[in-house]
């Protein structure tokens, strides 16, 4: 499948390479940055065979599936281009409500559809790289980032979205859009994502935007006041899920009333939260 760049990513001057298969998206990436591309670069593929995921785990694009990273090279430091993740899941919650408007639906208090009902998000981002599709993953945005010789970071923001297929065998629901009914291919998904990645790039500004994608973030957050159990390295701490800080980080209200900052780990909700703490 060939991939394109969208009339607002194109007019702020993204690339695209696409590729029929490729092992990792983000490898590609980061050996573009150390060969001196100066980002603003999409590699993208429906087939990636060699993925990373988090905490090591494979992260595999079969045929149809996108596979998308996106190079920024900038010159900040590392805690500052981490915000960039935000960036990548509000691009594709933007790019999947504007390819797939009915995600967002209303629903009456019976059930019903229709004018005056409440609007329920089917789309909701878990903490800190997970798009959720009625509560299961849909996709997943993983940030690798490397030093360059002149002084810059190289930042591959990967992003992979189920579109025809979810992985099995997982210990959390996954989903895939072919699953849920949504007729879409990974090319309509992503022409859609670099227009709304491009707009929110502008927003980043370096990381000074910032504040307002946290605030955009928090509005879309999945499990926000509720009972979480989270795991960084070994450890698992339990409590409330009370925000993200300005630095992206999630805060939690443990049972001692005490505030605990993550910068990194593994979120489960409400009865998970339970089993896993």
């Amino acid at each position: 499948m060939e991939f394109h760049p969208g009339p607002a990513a194109r007019a702020a001057g993204y690339r695209v390479t696409s590729y029929p298969a490729i092992g990792s998206t983000n490898e590609v990436a980061l050996a573009a940055a150390r060969a001196g591309d100066a980002g603003a670069h999409w590699f993208v593929t429906d087939e990636q065979t060699a993925g990373r995921g988090r905490r090591g785990r494979a992260w595999v694009a079969p045929r149809g599936n996108l596979a998308a990273t996106l190079l920024a090279v900038v010159d900040h430091q590392p805690q500052i281009a981490a915000t960039l993740g935000f960036v990548g899941g509000l691009a594709l919650d933007e790019a999947l409500r504007a390819v797939a408007p009915d995600l967002s639906v209303r629903m009456a208090l019976d059930g019903a559809e229709g004018e005056g009902a409440e609007v329920r998000d089917r789309l909701r981002l878990k903490w800190p790289n997970d798009v959720l599709l009625d509560g299961g993953k849909l996709a997943g945005i993983g940030l690798e980032a490397a030093a360059l010789p002149n002084g810059k970071l190289a930042v591959a923001i990967g992003i992979g979205v189920n579109v025809v297929a979810a992985p099995q065998g997982l210990p959390y629901p996954a989903t895939s859009l072919a699953m849920l009914g949504l007729g879409l291919d990974a090319g309509t998904v992503f022409e859609a994502l670099g227009d709304a990645a491009a707009g929110l790039m502008r927003i980043w500004n370096g990381g000074a935007g910032f504040p307002v994608l946290r605030r955009l973030w928090l509005e879309r957050a999945a499990g926000l006041g509720q009972t979480v159990a989270v795991r960084s390295g070994e450890e698992v701490l339990q409590g409330a899920f009370e925000t993200i800080d300005d630095q992206g980080r999630l805060v939690v209200r443990a049972a001692d009333g005490g505030i605990r900052t993550i910068a990194a780990g593994e979120v489960h909700f409400g009865a998970v939260a339970t089993v896993r703490a």
